[in-house]
Protein backbone atom coordinates (compact mmCIF):
# COMPACT_ATOMS: atom_id res chain seq x y z
CA UNK A 1 0.00 0.00 0.00
CA UNK A 2 3.01 2.27 0.51
CA UNK A 3 3.56 2.35 -3.25
CA UNK A 4 -0.05 3.44 -3.82
CA UNK A 5 0.01 6.26 -1.28
CA UNK A 6 3.50 7.56 -2.10
CA UNK A 7 2.70 7.47 -5.84
CA UNK A 8 -0.58 9.35 -5.33
CA UNK A 9 1.03 12.00 -3.14
CA UNK A 10 4.04 12.56 -5.39
CA UNK A 11 1.98 12.93 -8.56
CA UNK A 12 -0.78 15.03 -6.96
CA UNK A 13 1.80 17.55 -5.80
CA UNK A 14 3.85 17.42 -9.00
CA UNK A 15 0.76 17.88 -11.18
CA UNK A 16 -0.19 21.26 -9.71
CA UNK A 17 0.80 23.88 -12.25
CA UNK A 18 1.92 21.19 -14.71
CA UNK A 19 1.08 21.54 -18.41
CA UNK A 20 -1.51 18.77 -18.23
CA UNK A 21 -3.30 20.60 -15.42
CA UNK A 22 -3.20 23.75 -17.53
CA UNK A 23 -4.66 21.67 -20.37
CA UNK A 24 -7.47 20.55 -18.02
CA UNK A 25 -8.26 24.21 -17.29
CA UNK A 26 -8.21 25.11 -20.98
CA UNK A 27 -10.50 22.20 -21.91
CA UNK A 28 -12.87 23.03 -19.05
CA UNK A 29 -13.17 26.67 -20.06
CA UNK A 30 -13.48 25.79 -23.75
CA UNK A 31 -16.02 22.95 -23.57
CA UNK A 32 -17.80 23.54 -20.22
CA UNK A 33 -18.56 19.79 -19.96
CA UNK A 34 -16.73 18.52 -16.88
CA UNK A 35 -17.82 14.85 -16.88
CA UNK A 36 -16.45 13.87 -20.33
CA UNK A 37 -13.29 15.88 -19.63
CA UNK A 38 -12.74 14.08 -16.31
CA UNK A 39 -13.41 10.69 -17.92
CA UNK A 40 -10.98 11.53 -20.74
CA UNK A 41 -8.30 12.49 -18.19
CA UNK A 42 -8.92 9.23 -16.32
CA UNK A 43 -8.66 7.00 -19.41
CA UNK A 44 -5.58 8.80 -20.77
CA UNK A 45 -3.83 8.73 -17.40
CA UNK A 46 -4.61 5.06 -16.77
CA UNK A 47 -3.16 4.11 -20.15
CA UNK A 48 -0.15 6.41 -19.99
CA UNK A 49 0.79 5.71 -16.38
CA UNK A 50 0.23 1.95 -16.64
CA UNK A 51 2.74 1.87 -19.48
CA UNK A 52 5.14 4.13 -17.55
CA UNK A 53 4.89 2.08 -14.33
CA UNK A 54 5.37 -1.12 -16.34
CA UNK A 55 8.44 0.35 -18.05
CA UNK A 56 9.92 1.34 -14.71
CA UNK A 57 9.18 -2.01 -13.12
CA UNK A 58 10.61 -3.95 -16.07
CA UNK A 59 13.68 -1.76 -16.19
CA UNK A 60 14.34 -2.38 -12.51
CA UNK A 61 13.94 -6.15 -13.00
CA UNK A 62 16.20 -6.14 -16.06
CA UNK A 63 18.88 -3.76 -14.83
CA UNK A 64 18.80 -4.40 -11.04
CA UNK A 65 21.87 -3.91 -8.91
CA UNK A 66 23.37 -1.10 -6.90
CA UNK A 67 24.17 1.15 -9.86
CA UNK A 68 20.50 1.04 -10.97
CA UNK A 69 19.38 1.98 -7.45
CA UNK A 70 21.70 4.98 -7.67
CA UNK A 71 20.22 5.88 -11.07
CA UNK A 72 16.74 5.88 -9.49
CA UNK A 73 17.99 8.09 -6.64
CA UNK A 74 19.55 10.54 -9.10
CA UNK A 75 16.37 10.56 -11.22
CA UNK A 76 14.26 11.57 -8.20
CA UNK A 77 16.73 14.34 -7.36
CA UNK A 78 16.62 15.52 -10.98
CA UNK A 79 12.81 15.52 -10.73
CA UNK A 80 13.18 17.78 -7.68
CA UNK A 81 15.06 20.32 -9.79
CA UNK A 82 12.59 19.96 -12.68
CA UNK A 83 9.64 20.54 -10.33
CA UNK A 84 10.99 24.03 -9.59
CA UNK A 85 10.65 25.05 -13.25
CA UNK A 86 7.18 26.44 -14.02
CA UNK A 87 5.28 24.89 -16.94
CA UNK A 88 3.60 27.03 -19.57
CA UNK A 89 0.90 26.16 -22.04
CA UNK A 90 2.45 25.57 -25.46
CA UNK A 91 0.73 27.24 -28.40
CA UNK A 92 0.83 23.97 -30.34
CA UNK A 93 -0.63 21.90 -27.50
CA UNK A 94 -3.32 19.42 -28.58
CA UNK A 95 -6.86 20.30 -27.66
CA UNK A 96 -8.12 21.92 -30.84
CA UNK A 97 -11.77 22.60 -31.45
CA UNK A 98 -13.02 19.19 -30.42
CA UNK A 99 -13.76 17.65 -33.82
CA UNK A 100 -13.87 14.28 -32.12
CA UNK A 101 -16.03 15.22 -29.15
CA UNK A 102 -15.04 16.35 -25.69
CA UNK A 103 -14.16 12.89 -24.30
CA UNK A 104 -12.00 11.75 -27.23
CA UNK A 105 -10.35 15.17 -27.59
CA UNK A 106 -9.46 15.14 -23.90
CA UNK A 107 -8.25 11.53 -23.96
CA UNK A 108 -5.98 12.03 -26.96
CA UNK A 109 -4.71 15.44 -25.82
CA UNK A 110 -3.92 14.22 -22.31
CA UNK A 111 -2.22 11.05 -23.47
CA UNK A 112 0.01 12.97 -25.90
CA UNK A 113 0.79 15.88 -23.60
CA UNK A 114 1.66 13.50 -20.75
CA UNK A 115 4.38 11.83 -22.88
CA UNK A 116 7.73 12.85 -21.41
CA UNK A 117 6.01 15.00 -18.78
CA UNK A 118 7.43 15.13 -15.27
CA UNK A 119 4.54 13.10 -13.85
CA UNK A 120 5.14 10.36 -16.43
CA UNK A 121 8.87 10.33 -15.68
CA UNK A 122 8.03 10.23 -11.97
CA UNK A 123 5.73 7.26 -12.65
CA UNK A 124 8.57 5.42 -14.39
CA UNK A 125 10.85 6.10 -11.42
CA UNK A 126 8.14 5.06 -8.95
CA UNK A 127 7.55 1.85 -10.92
CA UNK A 128 11.27 1.10 -10.74
CA UNK A 129 11.40 2.00 -7.06
CA UNK A 130 8.39 -0.02 -5.88
CA UNK A 131 8.32 -2.87 -8.45
CA UNK A 132 4.52 -2.86 -8.40
CA UNK A 133 3.05 -1.69 -11.70
CA UNK A 134 -0.59 -1.94 -10.64
CA UNK A 135 -0.35 -0.04 -7.36
CA UNK A 136 1.99 2.61 -8.80
CA UNK A 137 -0.27 3.18 -11.83
CA UNK A 138 -3.33 3.29 -9.56
CA UNK A 139 -1.60 5.71 -7.20
CA UNK A 140 -0.29 8.04 -9.89
CA UNK A 141 -3.67 8.03 -11.60
CA UNK A 142 -5.32 8.86 -8.28
CA UNK A 143 -2.83 11.69 -7.82
CA UNK A 144 -3.59 13.04 -11.29
CA UNK A 145 -7.33 12.95 -10.60
CA UNK A 146 -6.93 14.65 -7.20
CA UNK A 147 -5.06 17.48 -8.89
CA UNK A 148 -7.09 17.73 -12.11
CA UNK A 149 -10.73 17.26 -11.07
CA UNK A 150 -10.74 20.54 -9.11
CA UNK A 151 -9.00 22.21 -12.06
CA UNK A 152 -11.79 21.05 -14.37
CA UNK A 153 -14.55 22.22 -12.05
CA UNK A 154 -13.01 25.47 -10.93
CA UNK A 155 -11.02 26.28 -14.07
CA UNK A 156 -8.99 29.44 -13.92
CA UNK A 157 -10.06 30.24 -10.35
CA UNK A 158 -7.79 27.41 -9.11
CA UNK A 159 -4.72 29.11 -10.53
CA UNK A 160 -5.55 32.30 -8.62
CA UNK A 161 -6.06 30.53 -5.26
CA UNK A 162 -3.07 28.16 -5.22
CA UNK A 163 0.34 29.81 -4.87
CA UNK A 164 2.08 27.74 -7.55
CA UNK A 165 5.63 28.68 -6.56
CA UNK A 166 5.09 27.17 -3.10
CA UNK A 167 3.47 24.07 -4.55
CA UNK A 168 6.43 23.62 -6.91
CA UNK A 169 8.76 23.97 -3.93
CA UNK A 170 6.74 21.35 -2.01
CA UNK A 171 6.87 18.99 -4.99
CA UNK A 172 10.63 19.52 -5.26
CA UNK A 173 11.05 18.66 -1.57
CA UNK A 174 8.98 15.47 -1.98
CA UNK A 175 11.10 14.38 -4.96
CA UNK A 176 14.29 15.27 -3.10
CA UNK A 177 13.12 13.21 -0.12
CA UNK A 178 12.43 10.24 -2.38
CA UNK A 179 15.87 10.67 -3.96
CA UNK A 180 17.56 10.68 -0.57
CA UNK A 181 15.50 7.66 0.50
CA UNK A 182 16.51 5.78 -2.68
CA UNK A 183 20.16 6.78 -2.15
CA UNK A 184 20.12 5.43 1.40
CA UNK A 185 18.70 2.16 0.14
CA UNK A 186 21.37 2.02 -2.59
CA UNK A 187 24.07 2.25 0.10
CA UNK A 188 22.73 -0.82 1.92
Amino acid sequence: MESLFVSALVVAIAEIGDKTQLLAIILATRFKKPVPIILGILVATLANHALAALAGSLASDFFGGTWFKWAIAVSFIAMAAWALIPDKVDDDMPGGKGRYGVFLTTTIAFFLVEMGDKTQIATIALGARFHNMLLVAAGTTLGMMVANVPAVYFGEAVTKVVPLKYVRLGAALVFLGLGIWAAIEAMR
